[in-house]
Protein backbone atom coordinates (compact mmCIF):
# COMPACT_ATOMS: atom_id res chain seq x y z
CA UNK A 1 0.00 0.00 0.00
CA UNK A 2 1.59 3.37 -0.96
CA UNK A 3 1.33 6.47 1.01
CA UNK A 4 -1.67 7.89 -1.05
CA UNK A 5 -3.99 4.96 -0.63
CA UNK A 6 -2.51 4.52 3.15
CA UNK A 7 -3.59 8.60 3.63
CA UNK A 8 -7.04 7.84 2.56
CA UNK A 9 -7.97 4.53 4.60
CA UNK A 10 -6.49 6.47 7.31
CA UNK A 11 -9.04 9.07 6.81
CA UNK A 12 -11.69 6.88 6.62
CA UNK A 13 -10.89 5.08 9.53
CA UNK A 14 -10.48 8.67 11.42
CA UNK A 15 -14.09 9.15 10.04
CA UNK A 16 -15.28 6.38 11.27
CA UNK A 17 -13.72 6.56 14.57
CA UNK A 18 -15.50 10.01 14.89
CA UNK A 19 -18.84 9.00 13.74
CA UNK A 20 -18.82 6.48 16.49
CA UNK A 21 -17.65 8.71 19.03
CA UNK A 22 -20.74 10.85 17.66
CA UNK A 23 -22.85 8.26 17.94
CA UNK A 24 -21.85 7.41 22.02
CA UNK A 25 -22.13 11.22 22.58
CA UNK A 26 -25.68 11.26 21.26
CA UNK A 27 -26.89 8.26 22.68
CA UNK A 28 -25.65 10.34 26.11
CA UNK A 29 -27.98 13.31 24.94
CA UNK A 30 -31.27 10.92 24.11
CA UNK A 31 -31.27 11.67 20.52
CA UNK A 32 -30.30 7.48 19.50
CA UNK A 33 -32.88 5.04 21.12
CA UNK A 34 -32.20 1.59 21.78
CA UNK A 35 -28.94 -0.06 22.28
CA UNK A 36 -25.84 0.33 20.12
CA UNK A 37 -22.95 -1.70 20.04
CA UNK A 38 -19.95 0.70 19.01
CA UNK A 39 -17.13 -0.66 16.82
CA UNK A 40 -14.80 2.34 17.84
CA UNK A 41 -11.19 0.18 17.46
CA UNK A 42 -12.30 -1.94 14.50
CA UNK A 43 -11.53 0.39 11.95
CA UNK A 44 -8.79 -1.27 10.32
CA UNK A 45 -10.77 -4.65 9.84
CA UNK A 46 -13.74 -3.20 7.66
CA UNK A 47 -11.49 -0.03 5.93
CA UNK A 48 -8.47 -3.24 5.32
CA UNK A 49 -10.68 -5.34 3.97
CA UNK A 50 -13.01 -2.97 1.82
CA UNK A 51 -9.95 -1.90 0.39
CA UNK A 52 -9.15 -5.45 -1.06
CA UNK A 53 -13.34 -6.01 -2.26
CA UNK A 54 -14.52 -5.46 -5.77
CA UNK A 55 -17.28 -2.54 -5.93
CA UNK A 56 -19.96 -5.24 -6.17
CA UNK A 57 -19.01 -8.18 -3.32
CA UNK A 58 -21.13 -8.96 -1.46
CA UNK A 59 -20.23 -8.15 2.83
CA UNK A 60 -22.32 -9.30 5.94
CA UNK A 61 -22.16 -7.76 9.54
CA UNK A 62 -22.84 -8.14 12.59
CA UNK A 63 -25.01 -5.98 14.92
CA UNK A 64 -21.62 -4.28 15.35
CA UNK A 65 -21.34 -2.99 12.01
CA UNK A 66 -21.12 0.75 11.62
CA UNK A 67 -17.49 0.19 10.45
CA UNK A 68 -18.50 -1.71 7.77
CA UNK A 69 -21.62 0.25 6.27
CA UNK A 70 -19.04 3.06 6.46
CA UNK A 71 -16.67 1.75 4.82
CA UNK A 72 -18.86 -0.05 1.98
CA UNK A 73 -20.15 3.46 1.13
CA UNK A 74 -22.37 4.66 3.66
CA UNK A 75 -22.17 8.07 4.28
CA UNK A 76 -22.02 9.27 8.24
CA UNK A 77 -25.15 11.25 8.21
CA UNK A 78 -26.68 8.05 6.66
CA UNK A 79 -25.92 6.10 9.60
CA UNK A 80 -26.19 8.72 12.51
CA UNK A 81 -29.82 9.66 10.81
CA UNK A 82 -30.52 6.06 11.00
CA UNK A 83 -28.96 5.78 15.26
CA UNK A 84 -31.73 8.54 15.66
CA UNK A 85 -34.73 7.24 13.42
CA UNK A 86 -35.10 9.92 11.27
CA UNK A 87 -36.13 9.80 7.82
CA UNK A 88 -32.99 10.32 6.12
CA UNK A 89 -31.17 7.09 7.84
CA UNK A 90 -29.89 4.68 6.08
CA UNK A 91 -32.73 2.32 6.31
CA UNK A 92 -35.48 5.21 6.31
CA UNK A 93 -35.18 5.13 10.55
CA UNK A 94 -36.81 1.47 10.23
CA UNK A 95 -33.62 -0.20 10.98
CA UNK A 96 -31.35 1.16 13.62
CA UNK A 97 -28.30 0.44 14.99
CA UNK A 98 -28.22 -3.47 14.25
CA UNK A 99 -29.78 -2.93 11.05
CA UNK A 100 -27.59 -0.99 8.95
CA UNK A 101 -28.16 -2.10 5.34
CA UNK A 102 -26.74 -0.14 1.91
CA UNK A 103 -27.75 -3.28 -1.25
CA UNK A 104 -26.93 -0.99 -3.60
CA UNK A 105 -22.80 -0.94 -2.58
CA UNK A 106 -22.81 -4.46 -1.54
CA UNK A 107 -23.78 -4.11 2.10
CA UNK A 108 -26.08 -6.38 2.71
CA UNK A 109 -27.12 -6.12 6.71
CA UNK A 110 -25.70 -5.85 10.09
CA UNK A 111 -27.80 -8.86 11.87
CA UNK A 112 -29.12 -8.66 15.31
CA UNK A 113 -28.88 -12.55 15.62
CA UNK A 114 -25.16 -13.73 16.49
CA UNK A 115 -24.41 -15.90 13.17
CA UNK A 116 -27.52 -15.55 11.60
CA UNK A 117 -25.80 -14.23 8.69
CA UNK A 118 -23.08 -16.92 7.99
CA UNK A 119 -25.50 -19.02 6.02
CA UNK A 120 -26.88 -16.11 4.13
CA UNK A 121 -23.20 -15.28 2.88
CA UNK A 122 -23.15 -18.95 1.47
CA UNK A 123 -26.05 -17.94 0.15
CA UNK A 124 -24.78 -15.34 -1.44
CA UNK A 125 -21.82 -17.19 -2.73
CA UNK A 126 -23.73 -19.83 -4.05
CA UNK A 127 -25.88 -16.93 -6.27
CA UNK A 128 -22.75 -15.69 -7.17
CA UNK A 129 -21.10 -18.96 -8.64
CA UNK A 130 -24.85 -19.73 -10.33
CA UNK A 131 -24.51 -16.16 -12.29
CA UNK A 132 -21.27 -16.79 -12.98
CA UNK A 133 -20.36 -13.42 -11.87
CA UNK A 134 -16.59 -13.71 -10.13
CA UNK A 135 -18.25 -12.04 -7.02
CA UNK A 136 -17.29 -12.53 -3.71
CA UNK A 137 -19.48 -12.91 -0.21
CA UNK A 138 -17.34 -11.93 3.07
CA UNK A 139 -18.92 -12.43 6.18
CA UNK A 140 -17.46 -10.87 9.37
CA UNK A 141 -18.41 -12.05 12.79
CA UNK A 142 -16.68 -11.59 16.36
CA UNK A 143 -15.34 -14.61 18.08
CA UNK A 144 -18.76 -15.51 20.47
CA UNK A 145 -20.11 -16.64 16.84
CA UNK A 146 -17.70 -18.90 16.80
CA UNK A 147 -19.93 -21.16 19.23
CA UNK A 148 -22.67 -20.74 17.11
CA UNK A 149 -24.00 -24.24 15.61
CA UNK A 150 -24.87 -21.64 12.48
CA UNK A 151 -20.81 -20.76 12.68
CA UNK A 152 -19.74 -24.49 11.71
CA UNK A 153 -22.70 -25.53 9.87
CA UNK A 154 -21.97 -22.28 6.84
CA UNK A 155 -18.14 -23.26 7.64
CA UNK A 156 -18.95 -27.23 6.37
CA UNK A 157 -21.33 -26.16 3.81
CA UNK A 158 -19.05 -23.53 2.06
CA UNK A 159 -16.20 -26.19 2.21
CA UNK A 160 -18.36 -29.10 0.21
CA UNK A 161 -19.09 -26.88 -2.30
CA UNK A 162 -15.75 -24.93 -2.52
CA UNK A 163 -17.83 -21.10 -2.83
CA UNK A 164 -16.36 -17.87 -2.78
CA UNK A 165 -16.85 -16.83 0.55
CA UNK A 166 -14.60 -15.61 3.33
CA UNK A 167 -15.39 -15.69 6.85
CA UNK A 168 -13.49 -12.74 9.01
CA UNK A 169 -13.81 -13.64 12.75
CA UNK A 170 -12.98 -9.84 14.47
CA UNK A 171 -11.80 -11.35 17.53
CA UNK A 172 -12.17 -8.49 20.20
CA UNK A 173 -11.18 -11.40 23.23
CA UNK A 174 -15.12 -10.89 25.00
CA UNK A 175 -17.73 -12.75 23.71
CA UNK A 176 -20.19 -9.90 25.27
CA UNK A 177 -18.75 -9.74 29.10
CA UNK A 178 -17.29 -13.49 28.94
CA UNK A 179 -13.85 -13.89 27.89
CA UNK A 180 -13.58 -16.40 24.87
CA UNK A 181 -11.01 -17.93 26.29
CA UNK A 182 -12.73 -18.92 29.37
CA UNK A 183 -15.08 -20.90 26.93
CA UNK A 184 -13.38 -22.00 24.23
CA UNK A 185 -11.53 -25.20 23.98
CA UNK A 186 -8.75 -24.04 21.09
CA UNK A 187 -6.34 -20.73 21.48
CA UNK A 188 -7.58 -19.31 18.43
CA UNK A 189 -11.34 -19.47 17.95
CA UNK A 190 -11.98 -19.36 15.01
CA UNK A 191 -8.99 -19.96 12.78
CA UNK A 192 -8.02 -23.52 14.98
CA UNK A 193 -11.25 -24.72 13.77
CA UNK A 194 -10.73 -24.36 10.07
CA UNK A 195 -8.59 -27.35 9.66
CA UNK A 196 -11.71 -29.39 10.51
CA UNK A 197 -13.63 -27.92 7.18
CA UNK A 198 -10.24 -28.27 5.41
CA UNK A 199 -10.48 -24.68 5.55
CA UNK A 200 -7.22 -22.80 5.64
CA UNK A 201 -7.20 -20.73 8.52
CA UNK A 202 -5.07 -18.05 9.45
CA UNK A 203 -4.50 -15.11 11.79
CA UNK A 204 -4.31 -11.15 11.35
CA UNK A 205 -3.50 -8.41 13.50
CA UNK A 206 -6.74 -6.66 13.33
CA UNK A 207 -5.26 -3.34 14.04
CA UNK A 208 -2.95 -2.92 11.00
CA UNK A 209 -5.25 -1.73 8.08
CA UNK A 210 -1.97 -2.85 5.36
CA UNK A 211 -2.17 -6.08 7.00
CA UNK A 212 -5.56 -6.82 6.66
CA UNK A 213 -6.06 -5.55 3.51
CA UNK A 214 -2.79 -8.01 2.18
CA UNK A 215 -4.61 -11.16 3.85
CA UNK A 216 -7.90 -10.30 2.47
CA UNK A 217 -6.52 -9.95 -1.04
CA UNK A 218 -5.06 -13.31 -1.12
CA UNK A 219 -7.61 -14.95 0.11
CA UNK A 220 -9.97 -13.50 -2.34
CA UNK A 221 -7.92 -14.20 -5.35
CA UNK A 222 -7.35 -18.09 -4.29
CA UNK A 223 -11.34 -17.88 -3.97
CA UNK A 224 -12.65 -16.01 -7.35
CA UNK A 225 -9.94 -18.79 -8.38
CA UNK A 226 -12.36 -21.48 -7.92
CA UNK A 227 -9.95 -22.33 -4.36
CA UNK A 228 -13.20 -22.61 -1.79
CA UNK A 229 -13.70 -20.40 0.95
CA UNK A 230 -11.01 -19.32 3.64
CA UNK A 231 -11.18 -18.56 7.52
CA UNK A 232 -9.26 -15.63 8.70
CA UNK A 233 -9.41 -14.20 12.50
CA UNK A 234 -7.97 -10.85 13.02
CA UNK A 235 -7.20 -9.81 16.88
CA UNK A 236 -8.40 -6.48 17.64
CA UNK A 237 -10.07 -5.09 21.06
CA UNK A 238 -12.81 -2.67 21.08
CA UNK A 239 -12.54 0.59 22.95
CA UNK A 240 -16.00 0.91 24.18
CA UNK A 241 -17.92 -2.06 26.17
CA UNK A 242 -20.14 -4.67 24.41
CA UNK A 243 -22.99 -2.22 24.36
CA UNK A 244 -24.49 1.96 25.46
CA UNK A 245 -25.29 0.09 28.66
CA UNK A 246 -21.49 -1.09 29.14
CA UNK A 247 -19.01 0.21 31.14
CA UNK A 248 -16.76 -2.78 30.54
CA UNK A 249 -15.20 -3.05 34.32
CA UNK A 250 -14.76 -6.83 33.81
CA UNK A 251 -11.87 -6.00 31.73
CA UNK A 252 -8.50 -5.69 33.44
CA UNK A 253 -6.72 -2.40 33.39
CA UNK A 254 -3.57 -3.56 32.11
CA UNK A 255 -5.10 -5.30 29.09
CA UNK A 256 -6.96 -2.27 28.35
CA UNK A 257 -3.88 0.09 28.50
CA UNK A 258 -1.77 -2.37 26.05
CA UNK A 259 -4.59 -2.54 23.61
CA UNK A 260 -4.92 0.99 23.48
CA UNK A 261 -1.24 1.80 22.54
CA UNK A 262 -1.81 -0.64 19.50
CA UNK A 263 -4.88 1.88 18.47
CA UNK A 264 -5.64 1.22 14.78
CA UNK A 265 -5.21 5.23 13.84
CA UNK A 266 -1.39 5.24 15.90
CA UNK A 267 -0.48 2.25 13.89
CA UNK A 268 -1.44 3.79 10.34
CA UNK A 269 -0.26 7.13 11.32
CA UNK A 270 3.05 5.08 12.20
CA UNK A 271 3.32 3.59 8.68
CA UNK A 272 2.65 7.05 6.90
CA UNK A 273 5.69 8.83 9.29
CA UNK A 274 7.69 6.02 7.47
CA UNK A 275 6.37 6.21 4.18
CA UNK A 276 7.79 10.12 4.47
CA UNK A 277 4.47 11.58 4.71
CA UNK A 278 4.22 15.05 6.22
CA UNK A 279 2.41 15.50 9.70
CA UNK A 280 0.53 18.60 8.25
CA UNK A 281 -0.94 15.96 5.65
CA UNK A 282 -1.88 13.48 8.50
CA UNK A 283 -3.38 16.76 10.26
CA UNK A 284 -5.06 17.65 7.18
CA UNK A 285 -6.80 14.30 6.93
CA UNK A 286 -8.00 14.35 10.78
CA UNK A 287 -9.81 18.29 10.35
CA UNK A 288 -11.82 16.68 7.28
CA UNK A 289 -12.91 13.96 9.36
CA UNK A 290 -13.67 16.01 11.91
CA UNK A 291 -15.55 18.72 9.60
CA UNK A 292 -17.14 15.58 8.00
CA UNK A 293 -18.49 13.96 11.06
CA UNK A 294 -19.59 17.49 12.78
CA UNK A 295 -21.65 18.34 10.01
CA UNK A 296 -23.40 14.95 9.39
CA UNK A 297 -24.34 15.45 13.42
CA UNK A 298 -26.01 18.66 12.49
CA UNK A 299 -27.61 17.49 9.42
CA UNK A 300 -29.17 13.82 11.21
CA UNK A 301 -30.46 16.28 13.95
CA UNK A 302 -32.18 18.39 11.90
CA UNK A 303 -33.79 15.34 9.59
CA UNK A 304 -37.19 15.07 10.16
CA UNK A 305 -38.81 11.96 11.65
CA UNK A 306 -40.33 9.38 9.42
CA UNK A 307 -43.59 9.48 7.50
CA UNK A 308 -46.23 6.76 9.50
CA UNK A 309 -47.76 6.09 6.19
CA UNK A 310 -44.31 4.62 5.20
CA UNK A 311 -44.69 1.96 8.38
CA UNK A 312 -45.51 -0.86 6.34
CA UNK A 313 -42.84 -0.38 3.17
CA UNK A 314 -39.75 -1.83 2.62
CA UNK A 315 -41.14 -5.31 4.30
CA UNK A 316 -41.67 -7.03 0.99
CA UNK A 317 -39.34 -7.41 -2.13
CA UNK A 318 -40.68 -4.81 -4.05
CA UNK A 319 -40.84 -1.61 -1.25
CA UNK A 320 -44.76 -2.29 -1.03
CA UNK A 321 -47.37 -3.09 0.96
CA UNK A 322 -49.94 -5.02 -1.19
CA UNK A 323 -48.89 -8.32 -0.22
CA UNK A 324 -51.07 -7.00 3.18
CA UNK A 325 -53.90 -8.32 1.49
Amino acid sequence: MDAAELLTRYEQMAVIRRTERAAHDLFLSGLVKGTTHLAAGHEAIAVGASAALRDDDYVFATYRGHHHAMARGATPEECLAELMSRATGLCGGKGGSMHLTKASTGMLGSYAIVGAHLPMAVGAAWSARMRGTGQLAVAFFGDGATNIGAFHEALNLAAVWKLPVLFVCENNLYMEYTPIADVTAVARPAADRASAYGLPGETVDGNDVVAVRDAVARLARRARAGDGPALLEAETYRHFGHSRADPAAYRPAEEVERWLKHDPLDLARGRLVELGVAEERVSEADARARDVVARAVEAAKAAPAPDPGTALTDVWADGGAAWRT
